[in-house]
């Protein structure tokens, strides 16, 4: 019995002594081991994308056409959906009081106009009769100049206040200031409007002929766009239809609240199947930047303070802090003090020391 217990207690101590050996194998392999990471070397190149973007199609031209002069609306010869061209006569409005007022203006012209007729021809008598001697007094053909001169001012004073006049009552007829559609008309014959009151215009005319197609830019690319450069954009009510247009116009400023530049396309629509508010998408292919460097998406790392980069520099893991350009599937490109050959770690992450 005694051995029994003695062979039972030499197993147990011998299984224990292996057991603390196996455990200390572990720790000992776990203190040696090294963490491994995948290595990436930065590389001198832009990187080309594709960049969709929204857009909105308006009108080349539009104006809101308001009331020159107070009066009523006698006709309008145009509705919602009419195409003019310019100088068509749209509606025509009345006012007797203009019509009063051109009379009174044209007949204070005459009026002054006679009497500086006569002042000048008296002028001119007293010139004549003053080659006799002592005939004129030098005094009475000064105050006879004075007197010209002064009717003159003022009938020159009553026809520009006449031609004025007759301007007013032009702008009683209101014609198109360029080719377009009306897209709102507002009033009706009958209908009182008034100068002062731009709450809501007579009409709305739009040229559709030509649209302009306008779009925020990423500031990120904005510099590699230039004019003349063509785009491609693709519209929601025509679906899978692709349309070309050429940037016309970039307005070289950035804004402040989106970070983006806006930038014009001239479409040409003669067909009339755009419409001005109309969206699309704009479809941009970026060459990327000559002098950007490229690395794996992988390698940036987005904290809630900075984008940055784990690079190798003298055995030794440094924090980069970086600004990002344009992207591919796998590649970026990254700005800020990185040179061309360094290593970085990619698959990287914020845990890493």
């Amino acid at each position: 019995m005694k051995k029994n217990i003695a062979l039972f207690l030499f197993i147990i101590f011998i299984t224990a002594c292996s057991q603390t050996k196996e455990d200390d194998k572990k720790i000992e392999k776990i203190k040696t081991t090294a963490p491994g990471y995948q290595i990436a070397v930065v590389q001198k190149a832009g990187v080309s994308s594709i960049v969709k973007l929204p857009a909105q199609l308006i009108a080349y031209q539009e104006v809101s056409i308001f009331p020159k002069v107070n009066g009523y609306v006698k006709t309008v010869a145009v509705d919602i959906g009419s195409k003019v061209k310019k100088g068509n006569l749209l509606m025509i409005l009345e006012a007797p009081e203009l019509q009063q007022a051109v009379l009174q203006a044209k007949e204070k012209y005459a009026r002054t106009k006679s009497d500086w007729q006569i002042d000048k021809e008296h002028y001119l008598r007293l010139i004549e009769a003053s080659k006799t001697a002592g005939a004129i007094s030098p005094i009475e053909i000064s105050v006879a100049k004075a007197k010209v001169e002064s009717d003159s001012a003022l009938c020159n004073a009553e026809k520009a206040n006449w031609q004025m006049q007759q301007t007013m009552i032009d702008y009683l007829r209101v014609t198109a200031p360029f080719d377009g559609i009306i897209t709102e008309r507002n009033v009706h014959p009958g209908a009182l409007v008034n100068a002062s009151a731009k709450d809501k215009p007579m009409l709305e005319l739009k040229q559709v002929s030509h649209l302009r197609l306008t779009v925020e830019v990423p500031e990120t690319i904005a510099g590699q766009l230039k004019t003349k450069d063509s785009v491609a954009f693709f519209t929601s009510a025509f679906p899978g239809k692709k349309m070309e247009g050429l940037i016309s116009r970039k307005s070289e400023n950035i804004n402040s609240q989106y970070r983006s530049e806006k930038v014009e396309i001239d479409v040409l629509n003669e067909t009339g199947l755009l419409f001005p508010g109309m969206y699309a998408d704009v479809v941009i292919k970026t060459k990327g930047s000559r002098d950007a460097l490229s690395i794996p998406k992988s390698a940036i790392i987005i904290s809630t303070e900075k984008k940055y980069l784990n690079v190798l520099r003298n055995n030794k893991i440094e924090q980069v802090e970086v600004i990002t350009g344009n992207e591919s599937v796998n590649k970026i490109e990254v700005f800020g003090n990185i040179s061309a050959g360094e290593k970085i770690i990619i698959n990287a992450n914020e845990e890493i020391k």
